[in-house]
């Protein structure tokens, strides 16, 4: 009997086997081979653009429980109401000032590089620019987008598929637990165990990332092709070069003298998101890993939950890069180029703008049409230039936003105090792995205390 139960004990105690890189090397193979097949058969490549787009909506089925469970279990374990309130105002600003940043540096590079000079508008393309800012149109004004964060009931906002909705209802959960004290707490452990239930189902689906991204990178190539991808690669490499100097210049600068931590040690720390990001052209396909890896980094539920919905709402961080390079860049090559007035003006009223179609597909170029149609009428048949490789640009804009939320949960909590310093080296360092089998952090205090003598070393 004693040694069955040290049998038993040896199981319990050894730690399980993470075959999880054999799934990101899947996905490069699935990139690669939807790469080969869009471009040998673009008509067949088109086809199977809908496993890119039924993985996705897996993913997009997960988050609203996510949010739901991560801000629930985090403001209902806080004692003072007042801590999440600074978070969240803390949060909005910084957006809004990273977001300022991203359109001067947008503005600098685009003007320096006045890419679009030279080309011409086909009759083709002449049309889309109109098309495009009717869906702008189409989904309201900021307005719309405040009065939309209300669900129509407590429930619906769980399947509806907003982030802000589901934001909203689970902070009114998240207080009025808090309110409860120890009644609450019953439901807090449940919440706990759907959250664990929650996660196990996301790792599930996330074994057909391959499959998705075989699709996702299958329908962009044979939609588009290499040929509109090298007339437009001018654009393309300013556009990637920009978002490069803001995540390592801007964002790695504030990172390290607010926080003392290393941006390169973070994107590393994230290398699986921007990759399944890259493979599937959306960072929302990475959010509930995001929620889960900040957790295991060190800062406390509360403020992952609050920062990081708010972020994949309102940080705006690579869209404002893409909207200034791709405004001068139409403006420039229809020969009608803007002046440092009509830019500042044109990008101010994108970046309110945005906010309204932030739930339309293609919200990027709808936002793009609609400013231009409002401030410059004669320059939205020049939308149609940049469609062709307006998805591979997407693929930036989401990384780049997605770094974005990332350094901003990290300098958030070492604001209000809510980060684990020793904990967030100890993980950078490798020291304590996150679990790609079970993304929890249940063992996170254990596990350093275990390594406390390590670590002090």
């Amino acid at each position: 009997m004693s040694a069955n139960l040290s049998r038993t004990t040896a199981s319990e105690v050894r730690p399980h086997r993470d075959r999880t890189h054999w799934l990101y090397i899947a996905v490069i193979i699935g990139v690669v081979g939807g790469a080969a097949l869009g471009l040998i058969a673009p008509s067949a490549g088109k086809s199977v653009g809908v496993l890119g787009s039924m993985f996705v909506d897996l993913i997009k089925m997960m988050i609203a429980p996510v949010i739901f469970c991560t801000i629930v279990l985090g403001i209902g374990s806080v004692r003072k109401a007042a801590t999440v309130g600074k978070v969240g105002g803390m949060a909005f600003g910084y957006f809004l000032v990273m977001s300022t940043f991203a359109l001067g540096i947008g503005l600098v590079v685009g003007n320096l590089l006045s890419p679009g000079t030279g080309l011409h508008l086909s009759a083709s393309a002449a049309g889309k620019g109109t098309e495009l800012a009717a869906k702008a149109h189409e989904a309201g004004g900021l307005m719309d987008f405040v009065q939309n964060i209300i669900p129509t009931s407590l429930f619906s906002s769980l399947t509806a598929g907003s982030v802000l909705q589901a934001l909203l209802v689970a902070l009114l959960v998240g207080f009025a637990l808090q309110a409860m004290g120890t009644a609450g707490e019953p439901i807090l452990n449940g919440v706990q165990h759907l959250q664990k239930l929650v996660f196990r189902i996301l790792t599930m689906i996330l074994w057909l990332a391959p499959i998705g991204a075989f699709g996702a990178i299958a329908n962009v190539v044979g939609q588009t092709g290499w040929a509109a991808v090298t007339q437009l690669l001018t654009l393309m490499l300013g556009f990637y070069i920009t978002c490069v100097i803001f995540v390592f210049g801007v964002l790695g600068t504030v990172l390290r003298v607010v926080a003392g931590v290393s941006i390169f040690k973070l994107v590393r720390y994230l290398a699986r998101e921007y990759l399944l990001i890259f493979s599937t052209s959306s960072s929302e396909s990475a959010l509930p890993r995001l929620i889960a890896k900040m957790e295991h980094l060190g800062v406390e539920r509360s403020t992952v939950g609050v920062v990081v919905p708010t972020g994949y709402s309102f940080n705006l961080d690579g869209t404002a890069i893409y909207l200034t390079m791709a405004s001068l860049f139409i403006a420039d090559a229809m020969g009608k180029p803007l002046h440092i007035g009509e830019q500042i003006g044109l990008l101010v009223f994108m970046m309110v703008a945005s906010k309204g179609a932030a739930g339309v597909t293609g919200a990027g170029l709808a936002t793009l049409a609609g400013g231009l149609q409002s401030h410059r009428p004669e320059l939205l048949d020049g939308v149609g230039l940049i469609v062709g490789i307006d998805r591979f640009m997407s693929e930036a804009r989401a990384v780049t936003n997605f770094s974005g939320n990332a350094v901003a949960t990290v300098l958030v909590g070492a604001w209000t105090k809510t980060i684990d310093k020793r904990r967030v080296d100890a993980v950078l360092d490798g020291d304590l792995p996150f679990d790609e089998l079970t993304m929890s952090n249940d063992h996170a205090a254990s596990d350093l205390r275990t390594r406390e003598p390590a670590l002090a070393r």
